[in-house]
C-alpha cells in the first residue's frame, strides 16, 4: 500500500505531544485518517508506547467512532504484518474492541454510569432518542399552553391574539420552537435567557 503524504497541519496534528489536541477541519479534509494515525503512532511510540485503551478519542457521531475503531483495527493489522513479533503491537489488536473511542455523548454517558453512585441517579438512565426528545417537548408545549390559556394572562391572551390565525395556535408554537431552538444554541440556556430578561 502506498505510504500517505500528509499535509504540514495534518502531519502537525499526528505528531503533536505533551498536551491535549483538538482538531477541527471541513467534511472530507482526513480527520479521521489524522485522528488514526495519530493513535497508530502514540501505540507504536518506541520511546513511550501507549496502550490503546487508555486513550480517549472522541468524535461527534457514532459513524465516525465505529470508523475510527474500524481504521485504527486495520492499521494496526499493517503494522503487524510488517513486524509479525511485536507483541505490543497484537497486544493493542486485541484491546481495541475496548478502546475508548466514542461519541461525547456516549463518553459522558459512561463517566455517568460509573459515578452514579456519587451523583445519586440511577445507573439505569438512558440517553433519550431524538424522537422522544421531540415528542417530550410537544407534549410540554401543550400542556403550557393549556395553562395559558386556563388563566387567561391578559399578556398571554395578546400574544395569542399577536401570533394567532385566529383559528389555530400554529403561529405561537413555531414562535415557540424557534426561540427555544435558539435559546438551546446557547452553552448555558437558562443562564443566558436570564441575563436576557
Amino acid at each position: 500500500m502506498a505510504e500517505r503524504i500528509w499535509t504540514i497541519e495534518q502531519k502537525q496534528c499526528i505528531e503533536a505531544r505533551g498536551g491535549t489536541v483538538l482538531v477541527s477541519a471541513a467534511a472530507g479534509s482526513g480527520k479521521t485518517s489524522v485522528l488514526v494515525q495519530r493513535v497508530v503512532e502514540r501505540i507504536a511510540d518506541r520511546d513511550n508506547p501507549l496502550d490503546v485503551d487508555r486513550l480517549l478519542v472522541v468524535t461527534f457521531t457514532k459513524a465516525a467512532a465505529a470508523e475510527m475503531k474500524q481504521r485504527l483495527s486495520a492499521a494496526l493489522a499493517e503494522r503487524i504484518a510488517e513486524n509479525p513479533t511485536d507483541m505490543h503491537l497484537q497486544r493493542q489488536q486485541m484491546l481495541v474492541p475496548r478502546a475508548n473511542i466514542s461519541t461525547v455523548h456516549g463518553f459522558c454517558a459512561n463517566l455517568l454510569r460509573e459515578h452514579f453512585h456519587l451523583l445519586d441517579i440511577s445507573p439505569q438512565f438512558r440517553i433519550a432518542e431524538e424522537g422522544e426528545i421531540s415528542l417530550l417537548r410537544e407534549e410540554a408545549l401543550s400542556e403550557v399552553m393549556e395553562e395559558c390559556y386556563a388563566e387567561e394572562s391578559p399578556i398571554f391572551m395578546e400574544l395569542a391574539s399577536l401570533l394567532g390565525s385566529g383559528r389555530d395556535d400554529r403561529g405561537i408554537w413555531q414562535a415557540v420552537r424557534r426561540i427555544d431552538g435558539f435559546i438551546q444554541s446557547h452553552p448555558f440556556p437558562e443562564d443566558w435567557l436570564e441575563d436576557k430578561i
